[in-house]
């Protein structure tokens, strides 16, 4: 989820300039300064303690920087060692913050427009491999039977092990028409399956739609592009229209979603609750929390509204379906949500890349934090009529470094519903034997 907050501190200053071979300047004369402190001197305060052990690290990695420059076995530019270093220093705070170059920059925004080149998949770090989180429609991966939950353990016959998921992400992006070859672990299989495919232009359709039997809406939102509340609108209106105006009920599909922008997700929230929260925010500095409340109109006049979701909606597709469940304004089916409560603020850099960093956790109208935990459908149905044993993790808890679940009511999640219809005691919590399962998948990268 992209939110870009004001009044961000700037905080990495001194040691990008430190980085750079400032060493001669203000550092030299600041670890001096409190080294004299460390070394007998008595201290105020704790504080300047831990700024003295701070300048000492940066001295350290200084140290480090310059060894490798001069005697690894073979020369590594400056960009690429520090470049290394900011990822590394970032994606060992939890699995969603990074660093993203120019390039990478410049693509992250051309995937918020809906349009970008690679071979269609979401992935996220899993000790050390790549764990697909979900594919796009039409796209190469889904093309090639790519599917969430797949472990990517080889690219091009190399491990992946080791490399930083920015650069994992180009090597997959690849030239255009060029071959990429991944090993896959998948569930339900012993054995590695090797999957051949080209990079190619995505254009990712948001939303699809189809009028089902008894003029019962159906529209399926892929992700939380800069597009979305629009497609959405403008889905809901063809519908009406194909329906003669009668429309009677929507099915809202977000499954295997993994989000997007958050002003996306409150427009889309805001076109089903007239009033009302949607979604609050807490921040480390209580002055950047903020809160958002709808101000729209309910699109589809108070009819019925279902929601799906299942394991790989996650982010934004969350606050979307936990505000409608909270409202109590559509009731939910499927399987416990991914469970990533946490917001992500891209910050511009100098260099014309950008900072991808975790800076807050968000709360359901309800004051639930569903960070680690997910949602609990209102009518629960597996996506399979038998359980598969997983290969590894499925879900956000699941994963390395993840955010705590703090100041929110997790435990208790939503209320249980007691206002539905009796055909909903009818479904079964799994499908027959043989069921197809959720065709399309999607998402990007």
């Amino acid at each position: 989820m992209d939110l870009r907050l004001k009044g961000l501190r700037t905080i990495v200053m001194l040691g990008t300039a430190f980085i750079a071979g400032v060493a001669t300047g203000p550092v030299t004369a600041l670890i001096a300064m409190y080294g004299g402190i460390a070394f007998g001197a008595q201290t105020a305060s704790d504080e300047i303690s831990d700024r003295t052990d701070t300048y000492w690290s940066l001295a350290l990695f200084g140290d480090v920087f310059e060894r490798v420059r001069l005697d690894y076995v073979d020369p590594v530019s400056d960009k690429s060692l520090i470049e290394d270093a900011l990822d590394g220093m970032l994606t060992g705070l939890d699995p969603h913050s990074g660093y993203m170059n120019a390039e990478e920059f410049q693509e992250m925004q051309a995937e918020d427009a809906g349009e970008f080149g690679g071979v269609g998949i979401e992935v996220t770090l899993d000790n050390g491999f790549l764990r697909v989180i979900s594919a796009i429609d039409g796209s190469p991966a889904a093309r090639a039977g790519i599917k969430a939950g797949d472990l990517i353990t080889t690219l091009n016959g190399k491990t992946v092990q080791g490399l930083a998921l920015s650069d994992l992400i180009a090597h997959m992006r690849g030239a255009l028409n060029s071959k990429i070859t991944l090993t896959i672990k998948r569930t339900g299989s012993d054995q590695p399956l090797q999957v051949t495919m080209r990079p190619e232009v995505i254009h990712v359709a948001v939303v699809k739609q189809r009028l089902e039997p008894d003029k019962i809406g159906y529209v399926r939102l892929t992700e939380f592009t800069e597009k979305a509340d629009a497609a959405l609108k403008l889905s809901v209106k063809s519908l009406k229209q194909q329906a003669g105006g009668k429309l009677k009920a929507l099915v809202l599909d977000l499954r295997n979603n993994p989000g997007g922008l958050l002003d996306q997700a409150v427009a889309i929230s805001s076109d089903f609750v007239e009033r009302g929260e949607i979604v609050s925010i807490r921040a480390r500095h209580p002055e950047d929390g903020q809160r958002w409340d709808s101000k729209g109109k309910d699109i589809i006049g108070g009819i019925p509204l279902v929601v799906l979701i299942n394991g790989g909606s996650a982010s934004s597709s969350e606050i979307v379906a936990a505000a409608l469940q909270d409202h109590r304004r559509a009731v939910l089916v499927g399987a416990r949500s991914f469970g990533k409560g946490s917001v992500q603020t891209v910050i511009p850099l100098s260099n014309n890349g950008a900072l991808r960093l975790t800076t807050a956790r968000y709360y359901t109208p309800s004051g639930r934090s569903i960070q680690g935990l997910g949602i609990k459908p209102d009518v629960p149905v597996a996506e399979t009529s038998d359980e598969e044993p997983q290969f590894g993790p499925e879900r956000e808890s699941d994963l390395n470094h993840v955010l705590e679940n703090e100041g929110g009511t997790p435990d208790t999640g939503a209320e249980p519903r007691t206002d539905l219809p009796p055909i909903a005691m009818e479904i079964p919590s799994k499908p027959p034997i043989g069921f197809p399962g959720v065709r399309s998948i999607q998402t990007r990268q």
